[in-house]
């Protein structure tokens, strides 16, 4: 099937840099604490919730840290308020940037999106501004080098993924958010295990730009997604063919 965007093994590239960063339980965390808020803590009965310990789980998360931050979310235990809010801005080269952030300080979640953006060369925008390029979608990654994609498609397919492709190392699963758990669990129950799994933002259309703003528009978003409050960054950037990363 088409490809649709080379941003999840991009993303999935970049994940070794947010597991130094030691961020990414705290993110996880918040997410489903917000996720229970919500929804309830029924897990069964709470699809964002499912999707966020399914993601959790596919971290290695202990299932303590979990069940704690469900507490949190119910209010079983004593937790802090989140609020959740998105920013849309642009990066070098007129690159769509969607922003999501999960916070319990708007005012500092603010000032911290707007200064990175500032001294990282991009520029935030106004509500709508780039928010109709993207459709969110769920997205698991794959090693290619230890499935092929006819085996991934076909059990995939069957639990109602809407695609599958190849980008470079990676098979990836795309799925409607509502049906991503149950693709998830299905492909698991297969054998396949995952690099990565999530709910994220999808462009519809992308553009690709040359190598030297290539590189500021991921530095961008390193320094975004490195601020605590951001729990994720979506863009329309498609990485060129002859890119070369930055050493």
């Amino acid at each position: 099937m088409s490809g649709h965007s080379k941003w999840a093994s991009i993303k999935h590239k970049k994940g070794a840099l947010d597991a130094k960063r030691g961020k990414i339980f705290t993110k996880l965390i918040t997410e489903i604490t917000v996720a229970a808020k919500m929804g309830g803590g029924d897990i069964d009965g709470n699809p964002r919730l499912r999707s966020a310990v399914l993601k959790a789980k596919a971290e290695n998360m202990p299932k303590d840290n979990v069940d704690r931050a469900i507490k949190k979310g119910t209010g079983d235990l004593e937790g802090v308020d989140y609020v959740e809010l998105v920013y849309e801005a642009y990066g070098h080269g007129g690159v769509a940037l969607m922003i999501d952030a999960l916070t319990d300080n708007k005012n500092r979640t603010a000032a911290d999106v707007r200064s990175v953006l500032t001294k990282s060369g991009g520029n935030l925008g106004e509500s709508g501004c780039v928010g109709y390029l993207f459709n969110r979608k769920g997205i698991i990654v794959f090693p290619s080098d230890k499935y092929s994609e006819d085996d991934i498609f076909e059990a995939a397919l069957e639990a109602g993924a809407e695609d599958v492709s190849t980008q470079g190392d990676a098979i990836e699963v795309l799925t409607a958010p509502d049906d991503f758990h149950v693709v998830l669990e299905a492909l698991q129950t297969a054998g396949f295990e995952q690099l990565s799994a999530e709910v994220t933002k999808i462009a519809d259309t992308t553009v690709t730009i040359d190598t030297e703003k290539t590189h500021k528009v991921l530095r961008l978003i390193d320094r975004l997604e490195d601020l605590d409050d951001v729990q994720s960054v979506s863009t329309n950037l498609e990485i060129a063919d002859d890119y070369e990363p930055e050493d």
